[in-house]
């Protein structure tokens, strides 16, 4: 099976002189294609930022990430942009929604920014509104809808493209727990039915063990690494 994603002696520290912290410390893993990956540790301890440094939304001190056996921080910043619409979709713990345009709006936002024209999408877009159950509120905008489902809209958006990758930073940390859990199944529901990638980071045991593998982070090193097994993961 593929790695999409490889992780070579990651270091990313903040600060200068007196005042330097390093937050991850010679990390190294790999990501196959299709695993639900999730990312545990307490505040503070760099699971946001490897996320960030996943996604290339932020560069390391040290150390190289490769997606599709392409180091992100050697790519020019045309080449990264790029990457980051077509094989990498974001979901992260605020919804980040445009509160003027429509669901199906906010959900064509990524192929815009491509330049791509989405009326030839309609067919991806309706799948997409029928997985993530918005069909009836395509029309509605960000303030008529719930925030579960202002996430769904927000998941939705990230994987219009057909990403590889999904990368999702607390998305439930806002939620109550009977949406936490909808937006947590379908989350699998992707990850299983599109063999979509997901890397996510998350404090609720719960969420975590919906992944196949939880990875937990504790002062900027991966203390643990193991298949999920439901009940043997206490943090």
């Amino acid at each position: 099976m593929e790695k999409i994603i490889r992780i070579e002696n990651l270091y990313k520290s903040f600060g200068e002189g007196d005042n330097r912290v390093e937050v991850l410390k010679d990390i190294s893993l790999t990501v196959d294609q299709g695993e639900f990956v999730s990312i545990m540790g307490a505040s503070g301890c760099g699971k946001s930022t490897l996320l960030y440094l996943l996604g290339g939304l932020d560069s390391p001190d040290k150390g190289e990430i490769y997606i599709h056996d392409k180091d992100i921080n050697k790519m020019k910043d045309k080449e990264k942009s790029k990457v980051r619409r077509s094989d990498i979709g974001f979901v992260f713990q605020f919804y980040n929604l445009v509160q003027n345009l429509s669901v199906e709006e906010n959900i064509l936002i990524p192929l815009i920014m491509a330049g791509k024209k989405p009326s030839d999408y309609k067919k991806q877009l309706d799948e997409i509104l029928d997985i993530v159950g918005l069909t009836a509120k395509r029309k509605a905008i960000p303030r008529q809808l719930s925030g579960g489902q202002q996430q769904r809209v927000a998941i939705a958006r990230s994987v219009i493209a057909d990403p590889d990758i999904v990368l999702a930073d607390e998305p439930i940390g806002n939620l109550d727990s009977k949406a936490g859990t909808e937006i947590m199944d379908l989350f699998k529901t992707i990850n299983r039915d599109k063999k979509i990638t997901i890397v996510q980071v998350t404090h609720s045991v719960d969420a975590a063990n919906y992944g196949n593998r939880i990875i937990h982070v504790k002062d900027g090193i991966i203390e643990r690494d193991s298949e999920n097994n439901v009940g043997l993961l206490n943090c």
